[in-house]
C-alpha cells in the first residue's frame, strides 16, 4: 500500500461535511501522517482539514441565489484552482456539490491531478448527456447506491459502489416499541407517520392533501394516531395554521419538532413527500406511500426531462415498484387512503415489504467510508477499485432473489 500524503477535499454543504469528516476518518487510519486541504465544515475541521474558505462559501440554493453568488464563487473557484495546483495533492476529492465541484475537478484534472467525485450528481435521472462531461473531470465516481454504479458502469467511466454511509448508521433490527414509548404512543395503537417535507414550497402543495387523507383515515379508524415531525420551526407554523381548520384531527395529531427518523421507526406505515426521506424510511424498515406534487409548469417540465421509471428511491434501488407512487393530480386524499389503508390494517402486507427493506438495506451497509478510501487507494497506485457491481451485489443491494437477477444490460433510467 503507497503512502498517502496530501489530500485535497471540497465540500459544499452539512452532509458533505459529514461524509467529508468519516471519509478522512477512513484514510487516516489507514495513513496516519495524511494531510488535509480545502474546504470542510465542523466535522472536517475537527478531523484536521485546513479550510481554506468557510462552508457556508458553497452552500448556496436555488437559480436566483446562485447568479446573486455567481462572481464570488467564480473567485473562490479560481482560488481553490490556484491554491491546488500549488500544494500538489496527491488526489482532489469533491464531494457533493457537482455545479461547483465538477468544474473545478476538470480544470485540475487538466492541470494534471487525479480527481475523484463523491456522491453521484442525478445525471441517471435527467440530463444524461452531462456523463460526458463528467467523464473529463474525474478519474473516478464514488456512487453511494447501486443503480448509480450501474449508469456509469453503462457509460464506461470508472466507478465504486460504496454503499450508504446511512444504512452504516441506521441499525438492522428496528427497535418500534422503544421509540413509541420516548414518543408517548401506545404500543398497540395503530400509529401513522406523515412527512410532508422541508421544503415551503412542498407544505404549500402537498400539507392540505396529507392532512385530508389523514382526516378521512382518522374518521375509519377510531384508535388511529398520526405523527407529523416538523423539518423546522417555519414548517411547524404552516402545518400548525393546516390543523387549526381540522378539528377532527384534534387529539389523534402528535406534531414534533424534528425527530423524522424516531417518528419512521414507531410507526405501523409512513406517508411522506419523495425525496431522501423515502430512503430513510426504507432503512428503518417501514412500509411507505410516496407522494408528490409541485408547480403545474415544474411538473410539466419535469416529466419531460426526468427519464427515471419511478421517482422514489427504494423503487429505483429495487428495480421494481415496491412503494406506490402518487404524483401531481394522482395524489389525491381518496387515492392516499386507498393506498395507505392495506399498510395499517394487514400485518402481512407491512411485514412483507419490512422483511424486503431490511434485506435492502443490509445490502447498502457497506462500511462505505473505509469502501471509499479502499476506491481511492486503488485509484491510486494504479489497481483495479472494489468491484462497482458484481451481479450478486446487485442482488443483494435490491433485494431480489437470486434466482431473479436481472439482464446485466439493462437500462436502468
Amino acid at each position: 500500500m503507497s503512502k498517502l500524503a496530501r489530500v485535497y477535499i471540497v465540500a459544499g454543504e452539512m452532509s458533505g461535511d459529514l461524509l467529508g469528516a468519516s471519509l478522512m476518518r477512513a484514510l487516516k487510519a489507514r495513513h496516519p501522517q495524511v494531510q488535509f486541504r480545502g474546504i470542510g465544515g465542523p466535522g472536517m475541521i475537527a478531523e484536521g482539514i485546513d479550510s481554506r474558505f468557510p462552508l457556508e462559501t458553497l452552500s448556496v440554493m436555488g437559480l436566483v441565489e446562485v447568479l446573486k453568488h455567481l462572481p464570488e464563487l467564480i473567485r473562490v473557484r479560481r482560488a481553490l484552482r490556484a491554491d491546488a495546483l500549488a500544494w500538489r495533492p496527491d488526489v482532489m476529492i469533491g464531494i457533493d456539490a457537482p455545479d461547483f465541484n465538477l468544474g473545478l475537478e476538470r480544470q485540475l484534472r487538466e492541470a494534471g491531478l487525479t480527481t475523484v467525485h463523491y456522491v453521484s450528481p442525478t445525471v441517471w435521472a435527467w440530463r444524461q448527456g452531462r456523463v460526458k462531461g463528467i467523464a473529463r473531470s474525474v478519474d473516478a465516481m464514488l456512487a453511494l447506491l447501486p443503480f448509480e454504479a450501474a449508469f456509469y458502469e453503462q457509460h464506461r467511466l470508472p466507478v465504486a459502489f460504496v454503499g450508504h454511509p446511512l444504512a452504516d448508521e441506521l441499525p438492522l433490527v428496528t427497535d418500534r416499541a422503544g421509540a413509541r414509548a420516548e414518543l408517548g404512543l401506545a404500543e398497540t395503537d395503530p400509529v401513522l407517520a406523515v412527512l410532508p417535507g422541508s421544503r415551503a414550497n412542498e407544505i404549500r402543495f402537498l400539507g392540505a392533501t396529507l392532512l385530508d387523507a389523514a382526516e378521512r383515515l382518522c374518521r375509519e379508524r377510531p384508535e388511529l394516531k398520526v405523527v407529523i415531525p416538523a423539518a423546522t420551526p417555519l414548517r411547524r407554523e404552516e402545518l400548525e395554521g393546516l390543523l387549526a381548520s381540522r378539528p377532527t384531527l384534534d387529539g389523534r395529531v402528535t406534531l414534533l419538532d424534528g425527530r423524522a427518523r424516531q417518528a419512521m421507526v414507531a410507526s405501523d406505515a409512513v406517508l411522506l413527500a419523495s425525496g431522501t426521506a423515502a430512503l430513510e424510511a426504507m432503512l428503518c424498515h417501514r412500509a411507505m406511500l410516496v407522494v408528490y406534487k409541485m408547480a403545474p409548469m415544474t411538473h410539466w417540465l419535469a416529466r419531460r426531462l426526468v427519464k427515471t421509471e419511478w421517482i422514489s428511491l427504494p423503487n429505483l434501488i429495487a428495480r421494481e415498484a415496491l412503494v406506490p407512487e402518487l404524483i401531481q393530480d394522482a395524489a389525491t386524499p381518496e387515492a392516499i387512503v386507498e393506498h395507505i389503508g392495506p399498510m395499517l390494517d394487514d400485518v402481512r402486507v407491512r411485514g412483507a415489504l419490512e422483511e424486503r427493506f431490511a434485506v435492502m438495506h443490509a445490502g447498502l451497509q457497506r462500511n462505505a467510508s473505509a469502501r471509499a478510501a479502499e476506491a481511492i487507494e486503488a485509484l491510486l497506485e494504479g489497481r483495479p477499485m472494489p468491484a462497482s457491481l458484481s451481479s450478486e451485489e446487485h442482488v443483494v443491494a435490491s433485494g431480489q432473489d437470486s434466482a431473479e437477477q436481472p439482464q446485466t444490460g439493462r437500462e436502468e433510467t
